[in-house]
């Protein structure tokens, strides 16, 4: 016999089958399950247009101390929310954490209202795995290898600004060397 749990955030697990749902009205959003990419990953379980808040980023809200201590015992599902809080999405509530990065994200994470939302920055047919750039910078980088398989993916999980200087230290651009 399957297990199902849905909660007041709308979400619905089932023990048997191991998959995770993003549920909103009648529709689930996400699927989570075992990803191409890493590990589990979100997939789009309706088609979804542009502009549609996918899921929320959630998780414990701690300051700035705090943060930078969680960081350097290396916690990396911290996002910024202000100049005094964080959000670290370390906490089993948080499904958006499951969330792939991409080279070619199809989702982008948005503050809006002391809030973080994935939110889908072009349409995304049912199937398609959800993904953002998580932004990283270049500290590190090279710990942080992508698989995303995009045409784009310059093999490390980097925010955009920094691909051109990943790939001219790969040796990807013209100069580079």
């Amino acid at each position: 016999m399957a297990v199902s749990v849905v909660t007041d955030a709308g979400l619905l697990g089932c023990a048997m089958t191991n998959l995770c749902c993003w549920r909103s009205s009648d529709a689930f959003l996400i699927l989570f399950r075992r990803s191409p990419i890493h590990g589990t990953g979100g997939f789009a379980g309706t088609g979804l247009t542009k502009g549609t808040r996918v899921i929320e980023y959630v998780g414990e809200r701690i300051d700035k101390r705090e943060s930078l201590s969680r960081c350097e015992a290396n916690n990396e599902y911290i996002f910024a929310l202000n100049d005094e809080q964080d959000i670290d999405g370390n906490v089993e509530w948080n499904l958006a954490r499951f969330i792939n990065h991409s080279c070619a994200p199809n989702c982008d994470a948005e503050l809006e209202g002391g809030r973080i939302w994935i939110v889908a920055n072009r349409d995304i047919p049912v199937g398609e795995e959800i993904t953002f750039n998580y932004g990283f910078d270049l500290e590190d980088y090279k710990s942080h290898p992508c698989r995303c398989a995009s045409s784009d993916c310059v093999g490390f999980m980097v925010g955009e600004q920094f691909f051109e200087h990943v790939r001219k230290q790969r040796g990807e651009l013209p100069g580079a060397g």
